[in-house]
């Protein structure tokens, strides 16, 4: 078994005992009609997000962005696997040209700031994970558009992949163990605003940001090579 598949195996299996153990512990047939405004008076404070979408994506329903990981990453496997392996004899596509591998080799560099910078700063303005993670695949998909010979690396991309999927679950999980509820803020809120806040949720962020860029940016070039050779 190769790092790829272990990394995958490895979120699958921590994903498993995690629904396992919420399972046991969640409450069933209670409906709170006033969520909205307790968390919009507590989040500021309880998380410290200057963003309170990111604390109600990452901390209060975190397992509900967990469950959106899990699709994104069936999807992106059943993907994977009807597409197949591109064939050893199959043509590449030509260059696109000077001007247009150029362009793409000069933003490559400033797409993948962006894509942090976005990632990082989303507890504090909108944005976070989902929309840093599609910058990052595209900063890897505008390469593969302009010259076959691209930074992409489909093994690095999955092992990536399993990897920030399972650092989520982890982080979760150390909260559960920790007399709190799962994907509870650690390290303390701090100080709304500051970059350095809300505890534990920029790394929640990183590790979404990682696993969505590495799925999206494996299934556009799965895409595209399956089309180059047809």
């Amino acid at each position: 078994m190769n790092l790829r598949e272990l990394s995958s195996l490895l979120f699958l299996v921590g994903l498993g005992l995690l629904l396992g153990a919420i399972l046991k512990i969640l409450p069933s047939g209670e409906i709170f009609s006033s969520v909205g405004p307790i968390i919009l008076d507590r989040a500021s404070s309880e998380v410290g997000t200057a963003n309170i979408v990111s604390s109600v994506l990452l901390a209060y329903r975190g397992l509900d962005t967990l469950g959106e990981l899990t699709v994104l990453f069936v999807a992106a496997t059943a993907a994977g696997l009807v597409l197949g392996q591109r064939p050893s004899d199959a043509q590449h596509d030509p260059d696109a040209g000077f001007i247009l591998r150029s362009a793409a080799d000069l933003l490559f560099p400033f797409l993948i700031i962006l894509g942090i910078y976005i990632i990082l700063h989303g507890h504090l303005t909108p944005g976070g994970g989902f929309q840093g993670g599609a910058i990052l695949a595209a900063a890897f998909f505008v390469p593969i558009l302009a010259s076959p010979a691209s930074p992409f690396d489909h093994k690095v991309s999955s092992l990536i992949e399993g990897l920030a999927g399972a650092a989520f679950i982890i982080i979760g999980l150390i909260a559960l163990s920790g007399d709190g509820d799962f994907l509870t803020p650690l390290f303390g809120p701090g100080e709304a605003g500051q970059f350095f806040s809300a505890g534990s949720l920029p790394l929640l962020y990183l590790a979404v940001g990682l696993k969505v860029g590495a799925e999206l940016a494996g299934l556009l070039a799965r895409l595209h090579e399956t089309e180059a050779s047809e």
